[in-house]
């Protein structure tokens, strides 16, 4: 298993992270995505197996006591987890694993997979953070709030990441991730 095509990206909430996966999916045929198990409910639009794995709660922490977790972690409220399974299943087809993963799960992750490389997305500030946030229109303004001390919290792991990124402009943040990815 070479560790080398486990990639992790991790971002606060509202960076466009999900976009930028979405577009480096696209762009890349030999990359998959590391879909993660959780127990939030899903949004409009997700699909079970796809975008997630939907567990209850019991379930979830049934699965930590068998140890299937490779890292796990309480976010928001919701626990998400990435199974030892899911990244076995991807790099047993040769595959480049990407990983969307909160940074208390990019540190486990890189205490497993020291060879994973890491990329963390920041936004150009954080007023626009809010300003994004806001704009998706399916957060409350206390979710809001709390998304954003998160996100100052989270700027403190930035040492844990080989490669950061801010997403001014999504193509540019695309190439740049893309460019570090391949040149490593």
């Amino acid at each position: 298993m070479n560790q080398r095509n486990i990639i992790i990206i991790s971002a606060p909430s509202g960076t466009g992270k999900s976009s930028i996966i979405q577009l480096l999916l696209k762009s890349n045929p030999g990359f998959a995505f590391s879909i993660s198990t959780t127990t939030r409910s899903p949004r409009p639009g997700e699909k079970e197996g796809k975008d997630y794995y939907f567990v209850s709660e019991e379930e979830f922490k049934g699965m930590i006591d068998r140890d299937e977790f490779v890292e796990w972690a309480q976010v928001h409220g919701n626990y998400y987890g990435t199974t030892r399974r899911e990244v076995k299943r991807i790099l047993s087809q040769n595959l480049m694993c990407l990983l969307d993963i909160d940074v208390q799960g990019a540190v486990n992750i890189l205490k497993i997979y020291p060879d994973a490389k890491a990329v963390f997305i920041l936004p150009p500030s954080l007023s626009e953070l809010k300003k994004r946030l806001l704009k998706r229109g399916d957060t409350s303004l206390d979710q809001i709030e709390l998304r954003l001390e998160n996100a100052k919290k989270e700027l403190a792991y930035i040492s844990y990441y080989h490669y950061f990124v801010v997403n001014d402009d999504l193509g540019k943040a695309v190439h740049m991730i893309q460019t570090h990815i391949h040149e490593n």
